[in-house]
């Protein structure tokens, strides 16, 4: 195994995690990625309450007896949702959080003093230098090859996975673009202390989302994805469908607001999950969809980054000998 700041922070077997996605974060994947030895992370927005999202707590508590955090996102939760989102945190003593979209400053002292370890989400060294003086645990850095929101700024994690850890002192982790073996040992050698997986996570056995998503998204290429809100704080990247085009559409008429909600809005996200219809709505998906071409089971994945992180090292050790 691979033992790293991050392995040792969070209490984990290996230093894969699996990112907080709306909608696909279940109780299911995340008991899953704690069980194979990561750290699965529920997200705090699928849930429109307090006690939603307790109950999804208690049913991962009850697949598994591994650590595993709450993602809570601060770029589209009313400020109400996100006190009573924290409140369940520390009363059902969810010992990881992930916090993305904006700055945690406001909220780590909370945590912290409830014993909660903070990962920050960010998309740029700046945020990520500001979060580690705000006093989170570890940051997450992804580059513009992620699914869900990159930068505006549009860099690569080749670039900023490296950038970022010549400027933190806390353990940085890497997303965007990482789905095997060999993305696990590059992020290692970057100096990154381990992964996020998205992507790939959404593409196993114990993810609840609609087969025909998945028969989709297999037969997707990396071309296939698309950014929409580009040039704003709400860039994402996501698969290329109908949806996804007229909204890119309405964006280059600088439409206002009301005419991209109806087509932006969570709901036909969890319409397209729920009953399979690749074109209801919008669809976060990295770049790294296409070099997935199966849906093996989590722990399938896990260990066999593993495994192949072994043999690549063992390959490339002769080269140094010689």
């Amino acid at each position: 195994m691979f033992q790293t700041r991050l392995t040792e922070l969070l209490g984990i077997k290996c230093p894969i995690i699996q990112g907080g996605m709306q909608w696909v974060s279940r109780a299911e994947l995340v008991a899953a990625v704690s069980n194979a030895g990561g750290l699965g992370i529920l997200t705090a927005a699928t849930f429109d309450s307090k006690e939603e999202l307790r109950q999804e707590i208690r049913k991962t508590r009850s697949l598994t007896d591994k650590p595993f955090g709450l993602n809570i996102t601060f770029m589209t939760a009313k400020p109400e949702k996100i006190n009573e989102d924290i409140d369940t945190i520390i009363e059902e003593g969810i010992p990881v959080v992930e916090t993305a979209g904006r700055s945690p400053e406001a909220h780590l002292k909370q945590l912290k003093e409830a014993g909660v370890k903070v990962i920050h989400k960010a998309a740029t060294v700046r945020h990520a230098i500001s979060a580690e003086r705000y006093g989170a645990d570890a940051v997450t850095i992804v580059g513009i090859e992620c699914g869900g929101h990159p930068s505006m700024d549009e860099v690569t994690s080749m670039i900023l996975i490296p950038a970022t850890v010549d400027a933190l002192n806390i353990p940085v982790i890497a997303g965007g673009g990482i789905c095997d073996a060999r993305g696990f040992v590059a992020a290692l050698s970057l100096g990154a202390d381990g992964v996020l997986l998205g992507t790939r996570f959404m593409m196993t056995q114990e993810c609840l989302i609609h087969p025909k998503i998945k028969e989709w998204l297999l037969a997707a290429q990396e071309n296939d994805t698309m950014l929409i809100g580009q040039g704003t704080p709400r860039t994402r990247r996501v698969m290329r469908n109908p949806t996804a085009e007229k909204t890119a559409d309405l964006e280059r008429a600088e439409a206002p607001m009301e005419e991209l909600l109806p087509l932006i809005k969570g709901q036909r996200t969890l319409k397209a999950f729920e009953e399979g219809d690749t074109d209801a709505g919008i669809i976060p998906c990295g770049q790294v969809i296409g070099r997935i071409h199966d849906t093996p089971s989590v722990k399938e994945v896990i260990d066999g980054i593993v495994k192949g992180a072994q043999d690549i090292i063992e390959r490339l050790h002769p080269l140094i000998e010689a």
